[in-house]
Parts: C-alpha cells; structure tokens; sequence
C-alpha cells in the first residue's frame, strides 16, 4: 500500500522530529557551553540519584496526569501553556539548583506527560483507552540521538521494538486490574525500562543547570527547551501511529525507512 501524498508528507514530518539533534545540543547551542563541563561538576554519585529520581518523576507523573486526562480527539494541543508551566517549575529549580531537582522533575515531568497526550489527542487518540495512555509514556524513552545514547537502540522503531513486550504487558495488566497493588508489577517494569532511557535526557538537564551562573532564568530557558524536545518527539510518536491505524505498521515502518 502506497501512503497519500498528504500523509507522506506527514511521515516526513514526523522523521524530522523524531531525529532531531537530542537536548543536550540543542542546550549547547543555546547556551554555547559543552554540556560536558557541567557534568564535571555534578556529584560523584549523580547517576544513581538521577536514576532514582527520573524513576519516582515517571511513577508520580503516570498516576497524576495520563490516568485522569478526558477525551476530545481532533482537539488542538495547548503546547504554549504546558511551556509556560514548565518554564516557571525551571526557573524555581534553577534557582535553587541541583538539590530542587527531586523536587522540580516530578511536577515538570507531570506537566509534560499532560502536553504529551494533548498533543496525541490532537492526532485523534481516545486517551481514555489503556494503549494510548502508554504510547504517552513512551514519548519519554524516544530521546533523540546523543553521545551518550547506545547507538543501535536509539533509532525510533528500534526502541519501540524494545518496549513492546512491556507495553503490551503494563496493558494487559491495567485492562484486567486496573492500578490496583497486584496489577501495578508489569507497569512498573515498563516505568523502569522508560526510565533509563529518559535517565539520559534528565542528567544532560542536571548538568547544564550545574554550569555557573545560570541561574533562574537559565533554569526556564532549560525546562522550556525540554519540553519543546518532548512535544517535538510526541508529534512525530502520534503521527506515525496515526498513519499506522490508517495503513498498517508494517507499511508506515518500512516507508519511515525509505524516506
């Protein structure tokens, strides 16, 4: 089956996005400093805590925001509101720096996860359905490219093979049990899995606001910049499922690769 030209250029669209240079150049750009010297000035131990951190933000976030979102598919996303949401969260955590980030990252990530599935239901997603909510979850692992990314699993549909036993597992379980404590196990492996991959994105944010002399302002500018990357990988995320429905994954995936 051969895409219209309408939704090829949709698909286009979408790759763009998707392969978008990651966050930690984009900041690079902006600020002009190599990420690289804020992550010598972070904590021996950033990694785990970082970790732990991005973990309870994707914890909290999922139970907050995606499980009590209504549906009106076709509604135009409010991407500038959840960036001035963010933005504000930032300029707090900037200013009060590294320490603020288990606080700052739960109600940012929280803010996001809100814009993520405005943006799917924009692409016509009944985010009242269990599957929907996930594919809101798994924008957090699509990161981009970036150095520190392992190369052969940072590819779009590359990480969506990975996940998908998870994601069809944390569905199965939520369909059948809801969020309830006996059904809560298989999300909580998918949160793990999405976790480490949007490890990556936090720690180049944490190292940036670890950089001197940016202060407040620096932390808005940041945060803005964050979810501006995660709209950006959530539109390109619900285009393409949007032409799955139509056509089929297995068509839309091997066009994405000829393109």
């Amino acid at each position: 089956m051969v895409l219209h030209q309408t939704d090829l250029n949709d698909l286009k669209k979408a790759k763009m996005l998707l392969e978008n240079p990651g966050i930690a150049a984009k900041i690079t750009n902006l600020l002009g400093t190599p990420i690289e010297k804020g992550f010598e000035l972070l904590p021996d131990n950033w990694k785990m805590k970082i970790g732990e951190i991005t973990q309870t933000a994707l914890s909290k976030a999922v139970h907050t925001a995606v499980f009590t979102l209504k549906d009106s598919p076709g509604e135009k996303a409010s991407n500038i509101w959840h960036k001035f949401a963010v933005a504000a969260t930032g300029g707090i955590g900037g200013f009060f720096g590294l320490p603020a980030l288990a606080m700052e990252l739960p109600i940012s990530t929280t803010i996001m996860l809100r814009s993520i599935a405005d943006i799917a239901r924009s692409e016509n997603e009944v985010i009242t359905m269990i599957e929907p909510k996930i594919a809101c979850i798994e924008v957090f692992a699509l990161g981009g490219p970036s150095k520190r990314d392992d190369a052969s699993e940072s590819g779009y549909f590359a990480v969506r093979a990975a996940l998908a036993q998870s994601v069809t597992k944390a569905a199965q379980h939520i369909t059948q049990k809801g969020l309830a404590e006996e059904g809560a196990p298989a999300l909580v492996r998918l949160i793990i899995q999405i976790a480490e991959r949007f490890s990556i994105q936090v720690s180049e944010k944490a190292a940036a606001q670890a950089i001197p002399a940016i202060g407040a302002a620096g932390g808005a500018i940041i945060n803005t910049l964050f979810i501006d990357h995660f709209q950006d990988m959530a539109r390109g995320h619900f285009i393409v499922r949007r032409l799955e429905r139509k056509y089929g994954k297995k068509t839309v995936e091997s066009t994405y690769q000829t393109i």
